[in-house]
């Protein structure tokens, strides 16, 4: 198997963003890959906005994987019961305990998803951690650069934790080409500028892509500008399809 183009640097792994932008679906990938690198990987769902985009309900696919998952009930509220912070709080400490270890956060959109997160925010900035702002150019609501940046903001005052790095996962699902990956791509750039980060990668569709990602979306590698290619494949579905 091709390593991804990127990989995470750090063994804790925050992903965050806009509603609907494709955060659990990144999460999944990010975590299936991780796993087939043979690392110890643990995702851990606070995503307490959305019912139906939520990454334990992919429990049967991460198990296969051999990845573990932390799902919390949560009685509606964004907020977490006791019994969560006693299994996430170690959770973040086991995955800094030895190498060969990923935990992965898949957080609420915006500042109301990222409020839950905000409780465990000293336990996760007392280590080395990462935190993925994801963008995608075809969300309505966040079609401007500015109005990208405005959210991470909020999502960073909420959270009690800076992102480190901006994800471009352009997409409209199963209908994702090269061109809206390329349409996005200025977005993406723009949107890392002014929030003052670099652009980590630009997803691409792993169907069409395959192993050869920067063979086929030559643009989008690094000498672009677009950060590394990554392919992704869709493995969450709307209730409806």
């Amino acid at each position: 198997m091709t390593p991804p183009a990127w990989v995470p640097a750090a063994p804790v792994l925050v992903v965050t963003g806009h509603y609907g932008v494709g955060k659990t679906n990144l999460s999944l990938n990010l975590a299936l890959d991780a796993a087939a690198r043979g690392l110890e990987v643990t995702v851990v769902d606070l995503d307490v906005v959305n019912p139906f985009f939520r990454s334990s309900d992919y429990r049967g696919l991460l198990d296969e994987a051999g990845a573990r998952v932390i799902a919390p009930v949560f009685a509606g509220t964004n907020l977490d019961g006791p019994s969560l912070s006693g299994t996430i709080l170690p959770a973040v400490e086991q995955a800094r305990a030895g190498e060969g270890r990923l935990l992965i956060v898949d957080a609420g959109g915006d500042d109301v998803g990222a409020t839950a997160l905000g409780r465990f925010a000293k336990t996760v900035a007392a280590g080395p951690y990462e935190m993925l702002y994801v963008v995608n150019r075809s969300r309505n609501l966040t079609q401007e650069p500015a109005e990208a940046v405005e959210v991470l903001r909020e999502i960073e005052a909420k959270s009690h934790l800076a992102a480190t790095a901006v994800a471009n996962n352009t997409h409209l699902q199963e209908d994702t080409d090269e061109a809206v990956v390329a349409a996005g791509i200025p977005f993406a750039q723009e949107v890392a500028r002014l929030a003052g980060l670099p652009l980590a990668f630009t997803t691409v569709p792993a169907d069409a892509a395959g192993q050869d990602a920067d063979r086929q979306f030559p643009r989008f590698g690094r000498d672009g500008g677009a950060g590394a290619p990554y392919p992704v494949r869709v493995y969450v579905r709307t209730p409806w399809q």
